[in-house]
């Protein structure tokens, strides 16, 4: 039986793309495979798998998608800020310039302007917040001077927002399930 210096071992050993997050983080594949997420930092998953007094989860499992979703275009449009200098871009002559994004950031960076676009302006903020940048509630309702516990309101309609734009739903109904809709009033000749 493996010890769990051991099983650390062969998690970091085993991970492709960040093998000291592998080891001593919770590292999860998002839904749709397209990103890794790591369950500590996400407040995101932190609200997933969190339930009310009823037992209902805190989010459903399509506002979690489509709050991962965003973040994936985030991630990938490379629009989160740089902390250190990109020594990369520099030219023969020691100056800087400017990387050209590939098409596959650009197209990241339009569906992430159409899915916020789609939820507004007034909500737009909070999912950036929450989703893109990480932060908690707390931090979300101390920087915007919100009442406590309001920001979770929030990021509810605004998830709810973003799921139905990217199509997302908790249930799913199909023809034979779906409830005839009433014929629309004649009026007489």
């Amino acid at each position: 039986m493996a010890s769990d210096a051991g099983l650390a071992w062969a998690r970091r050993q085993a991970s492709p793309v960040d093998p000291f997050r592998a080891q001593h983080g919770d590292i999860r594949r998002a839904n749709d495979g397209s990103a890794s997420v790591d369950a500590a930092e996400s407040p995101l998953l932190w609200l997933h798998r969190r339930k009310d007094s009823s037992g209902e989860r805190l989010i459903g499992d399509a506002m979690f998608a489509a709050g991962e979703r965003l973040r994936s275009d985030f991630t990938y449009g490379g629009m989160s800020p740089r902390m250190t200098v990109n020594w990369s871009a520099t030219g023969g002559d020691g100056g800087f310039r400017q990387a050209e994004p590939s098409d596959s950031a650009l197209a990241a960076r339009q569906r992430l302007r159409n899915a916020l676009d789609s939820v507004g302006p007034e909500l737009s903020g909070v999912l950036l917040d929450v989703c893109c940048f990480l932060k908690r509630l707390e931090e979300v309702e101390r920087d915007r001077r919100w009442p406590a516990r309001s920001a979770k309101i929030i990021l509810s309609i605004a998830l709810q927002r973003l799921a139905r734009h990217y199509g997302y739903s908790d249930c799913a109904v199909g023809r034979g399930r779906a409830t005839p809709r009433p014929e629309p009033a004649r009026l007489p000749n």
